[in-house]
């Protein structure tokens, strides 16, 4: 229904999308009654978005550490994380994972795991928030492990 109709330079179907929300204006119409109620406000779903990407982080072995990561979209995305291009396990997949998935989306470290042969820790990091709109990647961070 186009805002002309009624003498209106804009139609009364618009939507705003900010940088934190999308919203879009519909008008609703009592049919029976032959008027309007006015218009409603209603958010729209939008694709993921990464709002606070991870940073390089050097740690020393045995230490805890986070890897930052927030994401928006609506619904709101889920988060999984990759290291060097695989899925990294955390305590969501085994409880007695020394990495967790915290409720924003970071990475915790319970303690940084690194030894002469093996060095499952080390590496390069993505977050990836997906929601059924899409996905989004953040950039990469490298975590290091500092020289003892």
């Amino acid at each position: 229904m186009a805002g002309s109709e009624f003498g209106l330079s804009k139609p009364l179907n618009w939507c705003l999308q900010s940088e934190e929300r999308h919203f879009c204006c519909v008008p609703a119409v009592n049919v029976n009654k032959r008027n309007s109620r006015g218009s409603r406000l209603r958010q729209e779903d939008f694709p993921p978005r990464i709002v606070e990407h991870p940073s390089d982080v050097i740690v020393s072995k045995g230490e805890p550490t986070t890897l930052n990561c927030k994401a928006e979209g609506r619904p709101t995305p889920t988060i999984e994380w990759y290291k060097d291009g695989e899925r990294v396990e955390t305590d969501k997949d085994d409880p007695r994972s020394h990495r967790m998935l915290l409720p924003s989306g970071s990475l915790f470290f319970l303690r940084i795991v690194h030894g002469r042969r093996s060095k499952p820790d080390e590496g390069s990091y993505v977050c990836v928030a997906r929601n059924y709109l899409g996905e989004a990647v953040s950039r990469n961070a490298s975590l290091e492990v500092a020289c003892e």
